[in-house]
């Protein structure tokens, strides 16, 4: 007979060694810097105490990109960084330069190929954002074609840093909201059930995950003229559209009642402040490809507003609570109904404060 054959043991090492990724010079001098700073937007100065400079030049991305992309940003890279890149937690991408002399010439070469340089300090963030059509089974919009059309309006606040604070924006493509965290967030929100074809259920749809899928306990098994499919009880149904990805049959997308929802005011760090839940201040405006008009006319109202009105280093949640939710609404000029911010004093009736979920 066959030995056995021998199961590989996983190996359990932890977070991986970041020094073999490092920069000689970052690692040379990590943890003995003296001090830095930005000589311009977009580039960060490190000095150390044993003398040792390195730059680093951030530039815009986009989240996905194709080979030819990264190909040139590579080039770029072996060109002017010594091959030395590394991405942020927003996508941008930086490059690690040891010598002032090519720091000149780098930017140059990245405006030359449309990267613009920018996103340190107090400016508008290059924008977080989930997968969208191209990569997630549950979108309800397009998140990087919101994020594109935003940062066209928003491109001048990436390259200078002339607001308050830094201000992070998210979009998320489906009401999960895997965007996360944000100053000001865009995501979808459904209004309506599913609309389900029992047609094709029995033959697409594994019914027990559909039920198991749905977090309010909204979906049961049904016949339906004859054939196996489900129903939804929609005095439950939150409209989140988790059942989709399981049972495309089951189709929340809408042209007319899938919209887009403004939140703000969320915030992950402990800089200055604890960190903030983001509260939805907008929502109802129309899901409009290609340009998003409506949505990127709101945004840059709140952003304008805030710039104007907010005082040194208040990120937009500090001024929220400085002013107040009233002169928010008053300031930006956005319709306040008892449906957006579950704080008021009248929320008892739309909040649900029990510490058990009710179905």
């Amino acid at each position: 007979m066959n030995a056995p054959v021998q199961m590989r043991k996983p190996k359990e090492t932890g977070v991986p060694e970041i020094t073999k990724y490092l920069h000689p010079l970052l690692k040379k001098n990590y943890g003995n810097w003296k001090y830095h700073d930005r000589p311009r937007p977009g580039v960060l100065h490190h000095v150390s105490h044993s003398g040792d400079e390195v730059w680093t030049v951030r530039a815009g991305t986009a989240r996905q990109m194709d080979v030819y992309t990264i190909r040139t940003l590579c080039d770029i890279a072996d060109k002017f960084a010594e091959g030395r890149v590394r991405f942020t937690i927003r996508s941008n991408i930086e490059f690690i330069v040891s010598a002032e002399k090519n720091v000149a010439p780098l930017i140059a070469e990245l405006g030359k190929h449309g990267f613009p340089v920018g996103g340190t300090g107090n400016s508008v963030t290059m924008i977080a954002h989930t997968q969208g059509w191209l990569h997630c089974d549950i979108p309800g919009t397009d998140a990087s074609g919101v994020v594109k059309s935003l940062m066209d309006e928003l491109m001048v606040e990436f390259t200078r840093e002339e607001m308050p604070n830094r201000v992070h924006l998210s979009t998320s493509c489906c009401e999960i909201n895997c965007g996360g965290q944000a100053d000001i967030a865009i995501i979808i929100q459904h209004t309506k059930p599913p609309v389900i074809n029992h047609e094709m259920v029995a033959n697409v749809c594994e019914r027990p995950t559909v039920v198991a899928r749905c977090p309010v306990a909204a979906i049961r098994p049904a016949m339906v003229n004859g054939k196996p499919s489900l129903e939804i009880d929609e005095v439950k149904c939150m409209c989140c559209g988790a059942c989709y990805p399981p049972c495309p049959p089951m189709q929340i997308n809408d042209p007319e009642f899938s919209k887009l929802a403004i939140w703000v005011g969320g915030k992950n760090s402990n800089a200055r402040g604890k960190p903030t839940f983001m509260k939805m201040v907008a929502s109802g405006l129309p899901n409009n490809p290609p340009r998003w008009p409506e949505v990127g006319a709101a945004v840059k109202n709140i952003i304008g507003v805030y710039k104007a009105d907010a005082r040194p280093w208040e990120r937009l949640a500090d001024w929220i609570d400085r002013i107040g939710w009233p002169r928010f609404f008053e300031k930006t000029g956005l319709p306040f109904t008892k449906y957006l911010i579950d704080d008021w004093r009248g929320s008892r009736t739309n909040l649900n404060a029990s510490t058990h979920i009710r179905f």
